[in-house]
């Protein structure tokens, strides 16, 4: 037996080294590098090491995967030696398959990994040293390994993308702000801009029923007295209605006109900027700047005018909603109260159909951009006051109409079996 202790001693080793390599290699696809960075930015010199460790990724598998091979073929070899010479060749064979293919699994693979993945950073921290001295050791087969990659992806013709797509950034976003390095409002900024590109002219106007404008004749009394009621500091001016716009007139310029009176009305005006309603916004961002205008028209696909999108309007996709003292504060959500079936909310139904969903947590699909239009769709009608629906664990009623269009709505969320279920257990506590 005392012969047997050498192997069994080199036998331990190379199912620890096989422990090490398999958790390292968990360890540097799972750490978050932000935080590793972060920790590097404030001074930490073995985390400065593993990000640049982790930088030269081909090299650093390259060295795993070769020293875990090694060290599974040296356990395998010895463990067949070992249990031929305990049992005899017919068996002993066998027996030393099952056995190391165990072991190996148990304590060279599962629970390596499953322990690194639950502390990435601090075990790639702890075995960066180690991992950075097999890589100069093993530098001529890391050398050998890099030509024949290139070799393989030239043969395959493989094409390294290393883009991110958006998904992948908002998944990001999401893991940096778990990890603490950013806040909820930095990442919801964050998040903005990410999905700033899918926006449309469309799905950011002021419709045109909210459009306040001034007729091409009508008398300057008249003007002034709507610069005094509106909250806008700019009016479109039209010729018979609001699809033959002429113009838009800035209150500054209208009071420099009614003081030095020189000229018509229409010399005055800034000539429209007209686009289509799915200009992407980021595209409308650079129109609006290149034109040095604060506002466009949008036009609908027969020409008519469905809403104006102004710089402000880009601007909220991006740091949320911008308040003055002129605006009318309201809450898109308002909770009206709460009973034993749930909670009903007075919803403003010019919000954002995603919003909505969002807030609710429904699961829906729909071309219409805003509430009130998806509630006209489930409806198949015009609206009338009072009309109602269930959908999904919604009930939706239309409380308010404005011009035949839906201001305001009542939402009662029901519970759900796993609402009533938390409820519950709370309750019990």
């Amino acid at each position: 037996m005392e012969d047997h202790i050498p192997i069994l001693i080199i036998m331990l080793c190379c199912i620890v080294m096989s422990a090490f390599f398999s958790a390292t290699e968990t360890a540097f696809l799972s750490m978050n590098k932000t935080k590793m960075r972060t920790m590097a930015e404030k001074g930490n010199r073995r985390a400065a090491l593993t990000l640049k460790l982790s930088d030269k990724y081909e090299n650093l598998i390259s060295t795993i995967l070769i020293g875990n091979n090694i060290v599974n073929i040296l356990l395998s070899s010895l463990g067949t030696i070992l249990f031929i010479h305990l049992f005899g060749e017919e068996r002993g064979a066998a027996i030393a398959t099952a056995v190391i293919t165990v072991v190996v699994l148990i304590f060279g693979e599962i629970s390596p990994k499953s322990i690194a993945k639950d502390v990435p950073e601090s075990f790639a921290m702890f075995s960066t040293p180690i991992i950075r001295l097999l890589m100069l050791v093993l530098t001529p087969f890391n050398w050998i390994f890099g030509l024949w990659k290139k070799l393989l992806e030239k043969l395959l013709n493989v094409e390294k993308d290393d883009t991110l797509s958006q998904e992948e950034l908002l998944m990001l976003v999401d893991e940096v702000e778990e990890g603490g390095t950013i806040d909820t409002d930095e990442g919801d900024l964050l998040r903005n801009i990410i999905e700033f590109t899918d926006r449309t002219a469309e799905d950011i106007l002021t419709p045109r029923v909210d459009l306040e404008g001034i007729e091409k004749d009508m008398p300057l009394e008249e003007i002034t007295a709507l610069f005094a009621e509106s909250p806008y500091s700019r009016m479109l001016v039209y010729d018979d209605d609001l699809d033959h716009i002429v113009g838009v007139l800035h209150q500054k310029t209208f009071y420099k006109y009614l003081h030095e009176r020189t000229g018509a009305l229409e010399d005055v005006l800034t000539p429209p900027l007209f686009i289509h309603k799915g200009e992407q916004i980021h595209d409308l961002l650079k129109v609006l700047q290149n034109h040095k205008s604060h506002m466009a028209i949008v036009m609908d696909d027969y020409g008519g005018t469905l809403g104006i999108v102004t710089m402000e309007d880009i601007l909220e996709e991006i740091v949320g909603d911008i308040w003055d003292e002129h605006d009318e504060v309201v809450e898109d959500f308002q909770l009206l109260y709460e009973d034993e079936d749930g909670a009903v909310y007075r919803v403003d139904c010019s919000v954002n159909f995603e919003d909505f969903c969002e807030f609710f947590g429904l699961e829906a699909q729909s071309d219409c951009v805003s509430m009130g239009g998806w509630i006209m769709e489930q409806l198949g009608k015009v609206p009338g006051l009072g009309d109602s629906f269930l959908f999904a664990h919604l009930t939706v009623a239309v409380t308010e109409i404005e011009e035949r269009r839906i201001a305001f709505a009542e939402v009662r969320r029901h519970l759900l079996p796993d609402d009533e279920e938390d409820e519950k257990e709370e309750s019990d506590e």
